[in-house]
């Protein structure tokens, strides 16, 4: 079943009438916990009901108001390029090609040369998360933050660690030993250009534990809390989960 595009969390409607938004899909991770399901593929690869991920994807924010993507690849990337091409439905596809692995930070750095916009979005590339981008930007720029995170309540922070808020912005990520329910880094972000100053590009680093932990105390920043679909399938047991949750969650 062909999945529709959409953009709201709770009734994913068509949103091509929106903005021209623009964003960076970090898709150069090696899927180590998804090698022996799907071996030689990269992870934003791997099928799901018979298309590969990042398809469904890039589908997804073809629909949201995307017009150009920037994918960070490097872990077999000719893969990805030779199956995309420079487009994918309405959106024009660039790629910031990693010579040798540069960390999710690293991949940011070097990706943003690429960006035309002083505000783009980074997308975790193994990750759905049904989302407003529209509103998300929107309701970023109006606050003038140097950057906003999109968050979901789940009900065990165990795998991704727990966002401690103060005063409604994140001020702390706390590590995964955390546990029970919470608030988690649902993977997207807006970024100011501004926000990655004095920073070396193509530097290995973490774009979580080395770039935006150090930073929360000093930048102004924002959360964009959202009930949508959220799915993360870099492991085993989620990503055969994603084989039919996916599209019921959002067909």
């Amino acid at each position: 079943m062909a999945a529709k595009r959409g953009a709201t969390d709770e009734n994913l409607t068509h949103r091509r009438d929106a903005l021209d938004l623009e964003g960076i899909i970090l898709a150069g991770g090696l899927g180590t916990r998804l090698s022996d399901a799907v071996p030689g593929l990269p992870k934003p690869m791997v099928p799901v009901a018979g298309r590969p991920f990042l398809s469904l994807l890039l589908d997804y924010l073809d629909g949201a108001g995307f017009s150009h993507v920037i994918l960070s690849v490097g872990h077999l990337a000719e893969t990805i390029i030779s199956h995309f091409g420079d487009r994918h439905g309405h959106i024009e596809l660039e790629y910031a090609v990693e010579s040798s692995p540069l960390g999710t930070g690293g991949a940011v750095l070097h990706a943003m040369a690429r960006c035309r916009d002083d505000s783009f979005f980074v997308i975790n590339g193994d990750t759905f998360l049904a989302l407003d981008y529209t509103a998300m930007q929107t309701r970023h720029l109006a606050s003038g933050a140097d950057f906003t995170m999109a968050a979901r309540d789940v009900a065990d922070v165990s795998r991704y660690g727990r966002i401690v808020l103060t005063d409604g912005r994140p001020s702390c990520m706390e590590e995964k030993s955390a546990v029970g329910p919470g608030l988690v880094n649902a993977g997207v972000y807006i970024f100011e250009r501004r926000f990655f100053a004095g920073l070396i590009s193509d530097t290995p680093s973490s774009l979580e534990r080395d770039i935006i932990a150090p930073r929360l105390p000093r930048v102004s920043s924002g959360i964009f809390a959202t009930t949508g679909y959220f799915i993360d399938i870099g492991i085993p047991a989620d990503y055969l989960r994603a084989q039919t949750e996916l599209f019921r969650s959002w067909a």
